[in-house]
């Protein structure tokens, strides 16, 4: 009689596993005002739950800040958080307290996942295998879907119910072999009990990502992007996925088969007659940098490097889609040179690409991002007055990502003027967006390239602090109050590092009292 109970410790213990967040977050998400699943989860201890999610994430080496590809998300992002808003997927307190925010995952697989709260990440490998900015928007509308119709909690809720079901399975399952004596048929109960939750809980998220395809469609159409850009993805993930999915056993699967969804999304375009996506210059360029900066090895890089080729000049007639293909290929191979500090090939591959884009039709978004590519090459050979030369006819956008090259280039200027000038705008920059690590990093490094010690310690404490890490502020804070104490020492900087010292130990004493209602344990840090 002693192996029922073996079992039901085993199978207790599964269930409280299961009653976790999945292990990628990668299907999962949240519920409305007024929505009954709200008292399981209510909108702030989602949004808490998804910032504790994102101090582990951020100083994650995977975890990317590329200002291009991060300003190309977002500028795709926000068109359709708006029209959410518009339709009412949104609601006034979940505006209020959601993040809504995109960030980047540096991975080659074809991924996008949601966070509670309102986080949503995208794979450089989703990025670099869309067509078109329609496609790329569909993955972020679904995405989007996910967060406004509230899936994390309805999910939460739903493996609640059917965790009950599989215990009263396994109480069930342990009375009758108290009876009968045969710990063969408990082993049955409970493996039935166990496989019947399982499959209500697989269900249910198939439900969810067919609800977010509905909801994504919608609020795409209606953002502007072409309808046919979640159909055309579909497509393409497919045939990356046709030779490892064999399509058996969908019953046994999160999200429905990818030819369900191919057929659902043609369906809701009626009668409209589909034609994939136009491509766009700018598109096809990010979709390269994506393709180079998925993969850090220097084996990747020197693949690339070879990825134009085959490619051979553009001729009259020739399709723009092409032309789109070529430019591509030529900016990769152009930033793996950069990256394999191969500066000559490098050069040859950039002006390929920038006679490539003259030739398809100037685009002014696509000029702009050859322009950044060529002040990346100018920042590696440590020619910073080519690398400004370059950046010169984009001074008037004043763009994070302007910023932060000319940081880049800064840091390699033996003319001190540029970075007392670049430190001074990052300065400006940071006053109003105080939670960019990015750029507390890079002005950081700028106060110490100046001889400025205490701002330069402070500004490594405010980036750890806009990381979510306030052990690590905390400290490199606290070494900055010790330098202070020198007699040449910046007083007033002085002031405001102990000023924000006092903060920051408030957040975190308020921080470790919301872990431990019942009282803080001596020696309890918050992770980093």
């Amino acid at each position: 009689m002693r192996r029922p109970p073996r079992a039901a410790v085993s199978l207790l213990a599964a269930l409280v596993l299961n009653l976790g967040f999945p292990a990628g977050y990668a299907q999962v998400n949240l519920p409305a005002l007024g929505d009954a699943v709200s008292q399981d989860l209510d909108v702030g201890t989602e949004r808490r739950i998804g910032d504790q999610v994102m101090r582990q994430i951020r100083p994650d080496p995977d975890y990317l800040d590329d200002p291009l590809l991060l300003e190309y998300v977002q500028a795709t992002w926000a068109p359709l958080v708006k029209t959410a808003k518009q339709l009412g997927n949104i609601g006034d307190e979940t505006q209020d307290r959601f993040a809504w925010e995109t960030f980047l995952v540096r991975d080659r697989s074809i991924n996008a996942f949601a966070l509670p709260g309102g986080f949503v990440g995208v794979h450089l490998g989703l990025i670099a295998m869309t067509g078109s900015r329609d496609e790329l928007a569909s993955v972020l509308a679904h995405e989007l879907s996910h967060v406004t119709q509230r899936h994390i909690a309805r999910r939460l809720a739903g493996d609640s119910r059917n965790s009950m079901l599989a215990l009263a399975g396994l109480i069930a399952g342990l009375i009758v072999a108290s009876r009968s004596g045969s710990p063969d048929v408990a082993n049955a109960a409970i493996v039935g009990s166990q496989a019947a939750a399982a499959q209500a809980s697989l269900s249910f998220s198939r439900d969810m990502e067919r609800e977010a395809d509905r909801v994504g469609f919608s609020v795409l159409s209606q953002a502007g992007y072409a309808p046919s850009g979640m159909f055309s993805m579909f497509e393409r993930m497919e045939q990356a996925n046709h030779l490892m999915d064999s399509g058996a056993y969908p019953y046994l699967r999160s999200h429905p088969l990818t030819t369900e969804r191919i057929g659902d999304a043609r369906t809701r375009m009626g009668t409209e007659a589909y034609n994939r996506p136009e491509g766009a210059a700018e598109h096809a360029l990010m979709a390269a940098r994506s393709r180079v900066l998925m993969d850090p090895r220097a084996e990747a890089w020197k693949h690339l490097q070879d990825y134009d080729a085959g490619a051979r000049e553009l001729r009259a007639g020739d399709s723009s889609s092409k032309g789109f293909e070529q430019l591509g290929a030529r900016y990769a191979s152009a930033l793996a040179s950069i990256k394999m500090r191969d500066y000559g090939r490098a050069e040859n591959a950039l002006r390929s690409a920038e006679l490539t884009l003259q030739l398809i039709g100037s685009d002014e978004r696509a000029v702009r991002m050859l322009r950044y590519l060529r002040a990346e090459l100018a920042q590696a050979r440590c020619q910073a007055a080519d690398g400004f030369a370059a950046l010169r006819p984009l001074a008037a956008e004043k763009s994070r990502a302007l910023l932060m090259q000319q940081a880049g280039l800064a840091m390699v200027d033996p003319n001190l003027a540029s970075a007392r000038e670049a430190a001074e705008a990052l300065q400006t920059f940071v006053s109003i967006y105080p939670m960019d690590a990015s750029a507390w990093t890079h002005l950081g490094q700028l106060w110490t390239r100046l001889d400025q010690p205490l701002r330069s310690v402070r500004a490594q404490g405010e980036a750890r602090a806009a990381m979510g890490d306030l052990n690590g502020a905390i400290d490199r804070l606290r070494s900055g109050l010790r330098q202070s104490r020198g007699r040449d020492a910046d007083q007033i900087e002085a002031a405001v590092i102990d000023s924000r010292l006092r903060t920051l130990s408030y957040q975190r004493r308020q921080m470790l009292e919301d872990m431990y209602p019942r009282g803080v344990p001596p020696g309890a840090e918050l992770p980093n």
